[in-house]
């Protein structure tokens, strides 16, 4: 049941791609083609609709975001300070680290804080004379940082 073809078939009376049907199929292609170009400017339109609107919410993000910043402007504040306080201790905590791997440096450091712990024991908390000056001190500079008049 092998079925031969011949060219000569092809484009024969009563086949369905004869000239006439190749004609009509042009003349739905062409017809298509104006409304390809309409859908073309309504689509570029639509651009240039969504464009302007977009640059217009843009042009007024500094009046909004000014807006936001007034209306809250404690909590932003507030925000941030929490924000920088994280901040410095992690950056404090890095760098305190980085020092302890320095093989020298945290030994003398720990040197230095005891020889300055024996000094200010030796200095301030072995006679009572002087834990009373170390005492009005104390007073003196709390009084200094809560704001109170000096009693002088």
């Amino acid at each position: 049941m092998a079925t031969d073809f011949k060219t000569d078939d092809f484009g024969a009376e009563g086949d369905p791609y004869t000239d006439e049907t190749v004609a009509q199929v042009k003349l739905k292609t062409e017809g298509t083609a104006g409304t390809t170009e309409d859908a073309t400017a309504e689509t570029v339109a639509q651009v240039k609709r969504v464009t302007a609107q977009v640059v217009g919410k843009l042009g007024d993000l500094d009046k909004y975001f000014g807006e936001f910043f007034v209306e809250y402007k404690r909590p932003l504040i507030a925000l941030g300070l929490f924000f920088g306080l994280f901040l410095s201790i992690k950056m404090t905590l890095a760098i305190l680290d980085a020092l302890n791997d320095v093989p020298v440096l945290a030994p003398s450091l720990e040197l230095i804080g005891l020889l300055y712990s024996g000094w200010f024991i030796y200095r301030y908390l072995l006679k009572a004379s002087n834990r009373s000056e170390l005492a009005s001190e104390m007073n003196a500079l709390k009084d200094q940082i809560l704001g109170r008049a000096s009693q002088l």
